[in-house]
């Protein structure tokens, strides 16, 4: 008996004692993990008109350039009124820098620099917008495309995404312009026209048209990734995440084949059938969660500026990565981070209700973490769904995950400062942008892209992103306006 409770103390003593060296392991990465944020004083507030910045976007709102895939005229008329708009209320700009229209509808800008032996750089933006859910123009506290501005705000699709940008842009080179300001290095300022259809005409086209004039690009800036607000538990100053890496794209149609008949008369697989079972498997059998690459790094960026448990959390991955990822898995937001996304978005199969289809399709929708590629989802579909009588096509506009960029270069920490300079509470980090953006196209001009819109979101503004009650505040538009000069002047001036 007595051996017994000796053998019990030492495991005691063995525990406790590796209790105190894992709880001395995660206190010295905590404290050892120190804030990697640079220390820049805010920028004095340059003057904006905000009404009349309100006004222009607001009426820019007005045109409803709504792109479509298989009708690429659809918002012809809208375009052409969307850009006599622009050279109207932008003359200096207009008269400082030279305009190009691309692939029918884009437009590219060039604003001459004064040392042609310093590499340009690209403003992105694009002037398409998604259309409004049919059925949901009445839940709209203001009409979609009335451009009302009201309690603040400039109302309408497009607001946010993406004439907000577009707009602040040119506002920012008017002001310039005005005041005699010309650039030391070239800037571009391209504009695509089909953007949320993959910018095949658009965004490529001008990158095409930059290559054969044999032009690369220093860094590349477009819309992107926030300065989210109360969104990241544990982090109490709002976080502007910068996108150096973008996920892939890939629209995937599944077609099941069966042979049509009666419906009196149903085999034991139908076309229906084999698909919705197809479908039901990818649903439940998604591909793993990871953080590596760009999610990672922002992890190890906001770990330090960490509050409580989350701190902890943060600076050991090592140990705590499980606990991250399930906490992650609880919300679509969060987990578009760590996951290559499957998505169902459309079905179509039969058109008489006694007649058994001989066909049934789906359109899958994946976004690719960096690292996974069209290739590798087409191999995970066919091993989950194991039915050799389901084909599996791609979508024309299909593009694999763009490479990721580089932090240390002075691209990225200039973009940083400017961020810091007009947004002086925030904290910088670099993301993952989980959607799609124009900037895709330039990876052959520039070896630095980033992804990032200066524009301030809680939960709820996020809902509004491609859905209802889009907006954009006043206040916040004229930050927009100053972010566009002050990163003008820190990268060309």
């Amino acid at each position: 008996m007595r051996r017994l409770l000796k053998i019990i103390r030492n495991l005691l003593l063995l525990v406790i004692a590796a209790i105190i060296v894992l709880a001395g392991v995660l206190l010295l990465n905590v404290f050892t993990h120190g804030s990697r944020q640079i220390q820049v004083a805010a920028a004095p507030r340059a003057p904006v008109d905000q009404q009349g910045a309100a006004i222009r976007l607001s009426e820019a709102i007005r045109f409803q350039t709504i792109s479509n895939f298989l009708n690429p005229d659809q918002d012809a008329e809208a375009l052409r009124g969307l850009r006599a708009h622009i050279e109207k209320s932008f003359p200096a700009f207009h008269a400082a820098a030279r305009r190009e229209v691309i692939g029918g509808h884009s437009l590219l800008y060039t604003w001459e620099g004064t040392d042609p032996k310093a590499r340009p750089i690209a403003l992105l933006a694009h002037q398409d917008l998604v259309p409004v859910a049919p059925g949901t123009e009445k839940d709209w506290q203001h009409p979609p495309y009335d451009g009302v501005i009201a309690d603040g705000f400039i109302w309408g699709r497009g607001s946010w995404d993406d004439k907000g940008n577009l707009y602040s842009m040119l506002e920012a080179a008017e002001q310039m312009a005005k005041a005699g300001f010309r650039p030391k290095r070239t800037v571009y300022f391209a504009f695509g026209h089909d953007e949320e259809v993959a910018g095949v005409r658009g965004a490529k086209a001008i990158a095409a048209t930059l290559a054969s004039r044999g032009v690369k690009l220093d860094f590349v800036l477009d819309e992107g990734l926030l300065i989210t607000e109360g969104i990241m538990k544990g982090l109490d100053k709002p976080a502007a995440l910068i996108g150096v890496a973008e996920k892939g794209y890939a629209t995937l149609v599944l077609t099941a084949h069966s042979t049509p008949g009666h419906s009196s008369m149903p085999p034991r697989q139908t076309a229906i059938g084999m698909m919705s079972a197809a479908l039901a498997r990818l649903e439940d059998h998604r591909l793993p969660m990871q953080v590596r690459g760009a999610v990672a790094e922002m992890f190890d960026t906001i770990a330090p500026e960490m509050s409580g448990f989350n701190r902890v959390v943060l600076s050991n991955l090592w140990l705590f990565k499980p606990l991250l990822l399930r906490e992650f898995e609880k919300t679509g937001p969060t987990e578009a981070m760590v996951r290559t996304t499957t998505a169902l978005t459309i079905f179509n199969a039969g058109d008489k209700d006694n007649v058994l289809p001989g066909n049934a399709a789906a359109t899958v929708n994946f976004r690719l973490l960096p690292g996974d590629t069209q290739g590798s989802v087409v191999d995970h579909i066919r091993s989950t769904v194991r039915n050799d009588r389901i084909s599996v096509e791609p979508f024309p506009g299909n593009t694999d995950p763009p490479p990721v960029t580089g932090t240390e270069s002075p691209s990225f920490k200039m973009l940083n400062r400017t961020i810091r300079e007009i947004f002086p509470d925030v904290v910088v980090a670099p993301g993952l942008m989980v959607a799609a953006t124009d900037s895709r196209h330039f990876t052959e001009i520039t070896d630095k892209i980033f992804r990032f819109s200066p524009v301030r979101a809680n939960s709820d503004d996020l809902k509004r992103f491609h859905g209802t009650n889009e907006r954009l505040s006043i206040e916040g538009y004229a930050d927009m306006i100053r972010f566009y000069r002050r990163l003008i002047e820190n990268s060309a001036g």
